[in-house]
């Protein structure tokens, strides 16, 4: 079996010595394929513990004003909990699930991002999945931030404006 990098007389090729970077015209989609999630507004967040009642979650979420808490087992991310989550699942059951732990009305199984992936990646997940709030984790898996609808919009129009 021959290697897909090795020439026919078995000397080695570069499979990149040819690659031409894509030239942008556009800042903003320069911005979005070149700038790291890192460089986006990810702080301040907020994480609450899996069995932390639906109450206090949302006692958390009207004192800081923000519209989703990350929700956490140990230091890794299990859920988010939105304002979707509350109109969804907890407002025509309020009485039932107010008492309960948090994890049994988020939303499992979070889409995340790596602080390492382009800015492009969140704003697919965004529009594509329809997810508001991208959790936003590090390689080896801690939770260091959200990206949000307004903190994508204030990195768009940085791009725009420059």
């Amino acid at each position: 079996m021959t290697s897909p990098y090795k020439s026919e007389n078995g000397s080695f090729e570069d499979p990149l010595e040819n690659y031409v970077p894509p030239v942008f015209e556009d800042p903003v989609e320069q911005a979005l394929h070149e700038e790291l999630v890192s460089t986006l507004q990810t702080q301040p967040h907020c994480c609450v513990s899996a069995d932390t009642s639906v109450r206090d979650t949302m006692k958390l979420m009207v004192g800081r004003q923000i519209a989703c808490v990350l929700v956490e087992e140990g230091e890794r991310l299990v859920g988010v909990f939105g304002d979707r989550d509350v109109l969804d699942k907890v407002a025509l059951e309020y009485d039932d699930v107010i008492d309960r732990p948090v994890r049994e009305v988020m939303s499992t199984s979070p889409v995340s991002v790596l602080d390492v992936d382009s800015a492009a990646k969140v704003l697919a997940i965004m529009a594509v999945s329809g997810y508001r709030h991208v959790p936003v984790t590090t390689t080896e898996g801690k939770t260091i931030g959200v990206v949000s609808p307004q903190r994508m919009g204030h990195f768009l129009i940085g791009h725009l404006q420059s």
